[in-house]
């Protein structure tokens, strides 16, 4: 295990990228993710691979989609309007079922907004983004520790499923400084074999490999979503991941993501010290949803408070996922201010209050 490193956010999933195999970069600048390009600029073409600050994102994306079309593991990085602009290329990369790494450091919207951190994207990651019936896995970090882990996760999962992954973070996890801990990683023991499908040359004359999303026959493009809707299926049985703290007995039940998910778990302490029976459930999987475990929380506890920095988006699966089984409430900042542990506090004794 290597020592304490103490760097920032998109730094420590930049590094992660690299000694996770990353073997061509394609990005276009945009803050608050600018870091993650650059420190990819100084270090990946001197440790075995290629960057190319493209033209724009439309062009970024593209170039990912060639890359994985060719077996390598390849990712972009973006904010909100660059990740707006990815759309049509990632709804053709994961209809050619190709994997990648796709990072969106969230900025307040909509429009050109603000550069500072929001969760307003969930909507556009979550449920597909660009045309057709699609899905990315998302991994929502919470720690500059989970920016560097799901870094690794998101390749390997890429890999296994033949699927884009986004890994939905935002400018104040991107920016912030903590300790990481790169874990020792074999890069050839989790090399998956793209022998079957990737374009690397006909060697041998083996049969031709054809990487394409165009199908122009009706049934031959049902057929592909078919197969496509299994491989969703799937992920949903074997992927859902999330932590739940302090849930046993608790009667109000917060549910938050990423950074709100931090500032929320400090308010569940300070409602503790108030006597005030509060739980945490953090989402590391935003696709898989954790439905089941969230419909069996809600046979325990008497109110699910839902906070996100955005104006109510998860809010809508969860509602789904406990089908009015209790009250869900919601509470929410935008434009990209971060709400503190006192706001939330405040919202839990209202509603232990009218609980009671």
């Amino acid at each position: 295990m290597s020592k304490k490193l103490l760097m920032k956010g998109n730094e420590a999933l930049a590094e992660a990228s690299i000694r996770a195999g990353l073997k061509g970069y394609y990005g276009y600048p945009i803050t608050p993710q600018s870091e993650l390009l650059e420190y990819l600029g100084q270090h990946l073409p001197s440790r075995g691979g290629a960057f190319v600050q493209a033209e724009s994102e439309v062009a970024a994306i593209n170039m990912v989609y060639g890359a994985s079309g060719a077996g390598v593991r390849t990712m972009t990085s973006t904010s909100g309007p660059g990740y707006s602009l990815m759309q049509e290329g990632i709804s053709y990369i994961a209809c050619a079922e190709l994997p990648c790494l796709l990072v969106n450091v969230m900025r307040g919207g909509p429009g050109l907004g603000t550069i500072q951190p929001s969760q307003g994207d969930y909507f556009q990651a979550v449920k597909g983004g660009g045309h057709g019936d699609y899905k990315c896995i998302v991994l929502a970090p919470n720690s500059v520790q989970e920016m560097a882990d799901f870094t690794y996760l998101g390749f390997d999962l890429a890999d296994t499923y033949r699927i884009p992954v986004v890994i939905l973070t935002d400018g104040a996890l991107g920016q912030m400084m903590e300790t990481v801990v790169f874990p020792d990683y074999d890069i050839e023991a989790n090399k998956t074999d793209h022998s079957s499908w990737a374009t690397t040359g006909r060697k041998n004359m083996r049969k031709k490999h054809v990487v394409t999303s165009l199908y122009l026959k009706a049934e031959e493009m049902e057929n592909m979503n078919l197969i496509l809707q299994k491989k969703y299926r799937e992920i949903e049985k074997n992927e859902v991941r999330f932590e739940s703290i302090f849930t046993e007995d608790a009667d109000i039940i917060i549910v938050a993501f990423g950074m709100s998910a931090r500032v929320s778990f400090k308010a569940v302490e300070l409602a503790r010290k108030k006597g005030i029976k509060a739980g945490l459930f953090r989402p590391k999987t935003l696709f898989p949803f954790p439905i089941n475990e969230l419909q069996h929380l809600s046979n325990q506890a008497d109110k699910m408070l839902v906070v996100e920095m955005n104006a109510g988006q998860m809010v809508e699966d969860v509602r789904l996922a406990v089908n009015g089984n209790i009250s869900v409430e919601f509470y929410g900042r935008m434009g990209g201010v971060i709400p503190s542990p006192n706001e939330i506090l405040n919202n839990i004794i209202n509603l232990s209050e009218l609980k009671e």
